[in-house]
């Protein structure tokens, strides 16, 4: 049986690494990935300051990552999408949200239509991974049956205030808002669709570090039963392999 996991995406400025990597690590294990965008056959576009450097080359996605999004740009999947109010959650053995903090990315964060079709899935029990900002539409996504967010009664983590903060005061003397997508902290969004605060899992500071393929020293996820969670960019390949291990239990 051929495993599909639905992959929303903003038109711009997703994150390269929470895309690419994960797209990479499930399609080599032979699962079938499904990108979706607001209208069909759009041909999404990352966030390029993430491929140039956000501050003097700087701060943007590791070699490794931008050589898997070339790939993935190449990719039949990638320029096939389907609409958001075509998803039907039945078809999809998983849902993976991914990040980005650039102002396209609240096109994705914001949609009703996706809020709605990623808390239908949610009843389904099956595997929900999000990292950094995708954990956002978590937060916002309502359960019709309880009126509260999907994340209410889960352990999560998502991107921590210490580092949007740090990105901003970092570059905004170049790059402005960029790095604060919204003048609420994700993390405080967050924190506010839980049940108890306790809910929040922060991990263990880190600023530069990445994970990779083989090596996790210093990259974080939570996982709450079919949920998983991560932080950030370097959290990626760690995040990814565990969510097609969650795939193929």
């Amino acid at each position: 049986m051929i495993v599909k996991v639905l992959l929303p995406l903003p038109d711009t400025d997703f994150d390269v690494t929470e895309v690419a990597v994960p797209w990479h690590i499930l399609t080599t294990a032979g699962h079938r990935v499904v990108f979706a965008t607001e209208h069909r056959g759009t041909w999404p576009a990352a966030d390029p300051l993430l491929l140039t450097g956000v501050l003097f080359g700087r701060l943007g996605a590791k070699p490794e990552a931008k050589k898997l999004y070339r790939r993935l740009q190449l990719s039949s999947e990638f320029a096939d999408t389907i609409a958001w109010e075509d998803i039907d959650p039945i078809e999809y053995d998983g849902l993976l949200l991914p990040g980005g903090h650039a102002s396209g990315v609240r096109q994705y964060l914001e949609s009703t239509v996706l809020q709605q079709r990623i808390a239908a899935f949610w009843q389904l029990h099956r595997p929900v991974g999000a990292i950094c900002h995708g954990v956002v539409l978590l937060a916002r996504a309502i359960d019709p049956g309880t009126g509260h967010s999907v994340l209410h009664d889960r352990k999560t983590t998502c991107l921590p205030k210490y580092l949007e903060r740090t990105g901003y005061f970092l570059t905004a003397w170049r790059r402005g808002r960029y790095y604060r997508t919204y003048p609420a902290y994700v993390e405080d969004e967050v924190r506010t669709a839980l049940a108890d605060d306790s809910q929040f899992v922060r991990g263990k500071p880190v600023l530069t570090r990445h994970g990779t393929a083989t090596d996790h020293t210093g990259a974080f996820i939570v996982r709450d039963r079919n949920y998983l969670s991560a932080r950030w960019p370097g959290d990626a390949y760690l995040f990814a392999q565990h969510f097609e291990a969650m795939l193929t239990a």
